[in-house]
């Protein structure tokens, strides 16, 4: 045992950040795959750790017909809210794959809702099915393969076991032409792939991929549980907006003990979670020291907030437009130029709370430079 086990640590030198994470907080194990449950996943993006006393990588094996009865239960895509994920808790898997599509959605602005339906929405018919979902798995599997560390093949190949849980012949040499022109994000990824020429390969494998692949959570909540349903935008829009708020309201409901607000420090905190700053204490402390009275931040505006680093990338492009990309800005440039470049309009209360944590050096300006790098990290949740 002691021989597997020290196996299974070394394979977390062959992952990437984001394989390492899900590694950490998937329970379930079918087949030699790793599954999160929907709790491991919401536990994954608002926890720094797993809550359960868990050895690292031992997860819960689980037979077919425990998994058959677990799937049976998920709702179907039109019964979706913002407490799917709660209410199915442990009842439900989701891959290595539907892991970084879910990541995808959390950081996607609603405009980018339209896109990603339309990506997978290969013939045009404005429904999604089965078939085009899936195309999801291989892009992510090339993505990973290009970037491959060398090393001992036989490790690797346990590593694909499983987080997509393929075998491949362990001599297989991974092509590494190209390299430098593998997009940097998933989302770029996806974007680029899922193009016409690109599914026309990959659809004559689809069949393949499809009898290979064990049903998902996912899989039967949008496209039932014989796989004939199909998505329209409605119901995708709905489900990335569900899965937004509901993250959101996890990590709200986390600070607010029961109340209709949180703190300004708590907003801070939250805000400052997973970024590279090394010294958050300074910018409570500062903080602290500028806000005259306390009023609270409402969950509207803690929302509004997130949806404005959604769409961070407008925002820092406005921004240059105006010139402001060298120079701090106040108050009211910033509230103006979050609405022009996103929609989103912010409370004075919340954008005079934003100034406080960022402005160090208490002029009432906000460092532009600054203030974007360490949203960047934010919204990424630390994987940038």
């Amino acid at each position: 045992v002691t021989d597997s086990r020290s196996d299974l640590e070394d394979l977390h030198l062959y992952a990437t950040p984001r394989e390492q994470r899900f590694r950490q907080f998937a329970s379930l194990e079918f087949e030699g795959q790793l599954y999160m449950t929907p709790h491991d996943f919401i536990q994954a993006v608002t926890s720094d750790e797993p809550k359960r006393k868990q050895e690292l990588y031992n997860a819960k094996t689980a037979r077919e017909n425990e998994l058959n009865q677990i799937l049976m239960e998920t709702p179907p895509v039109w019964k979706g809210s913002s407490k799917l994920f709660r209410n199915l808790n442990e009842r439900g898997v989701i891959s290595y794959t539907e892991y970084l599509f879910l990541l995808c959605i959390l950081t996607k602005p609603h405009a980018g809702f339209r896109i990603a339906f339309n990506m997978f929405d290969t013939d045009g018919n404005e429904m999604v099915d089965k078939k085009e979902f899936l195309v999801l798995q291989e892009i992510f599997r090339k993505k990973n393969e290009k970037r491959e560390k060398r090393g001992d093949e036989e490790k690797r190949a346990m590593l694909r076991l499983q987080l997509y849980g393929y075998h491949t012949p362990t001599n297989s040499v991974v092509k590494t032409e190209g390299e430098d022109l593998v997009p940097r994000s998933y989302w770029d990824t996806l974007r680029r792939s899922t193009s016409q020429a690109l599914f026309s390969d990959l659809a004559e494998r689809a069949d393949d991929i499809t009898s290979s692949l064990s049903d998902t959570t996912l899989l039967v909540h949008f496209f039932g549980k014989k796989g004939k349903a199909e998505l329209n935008f409605e119901d995708f829009y709905r489900f990335m907006d569900n899965l937004q708020t509901e993250v959101l309201e996890i990590e709200f409901l986390s600070y607010s003990n029961g109340m209709n607000t949180i703190s300004e420090e708590d907003f801070a905190h939250i805000l400052l979670r997973y970024t590279n700053v090394e010294n958050t204490s300074s910018y409570l402390e500062n903080m602290r020291g500028s806000i005259s009275e306390e009023k609270g931040i409402t969950f509207e505006e803690f929302r509004s907030f997130f949806q404005f680093l959604n769409n961070l990338e407008d925002f820092t492009i406005a921004m240059q437009m105006y010139n402001f990309a060298s120079r701090s800005i106040g108050q009211d440039e910033f509230k103006r130029a979050v609405y022009v470049a996103t929609g989103v309009k912010l409370s004075p209360h919340l954008v005079n709370t934003v100034f406080k944590i960022f402005d160090v050096d208490r002029d009432d300006q906000l460092s532009y430079k600054e203030f974007i790098g360490i949203m960047k990290d934010r919204l990424n949740r630390g994987f940038r």
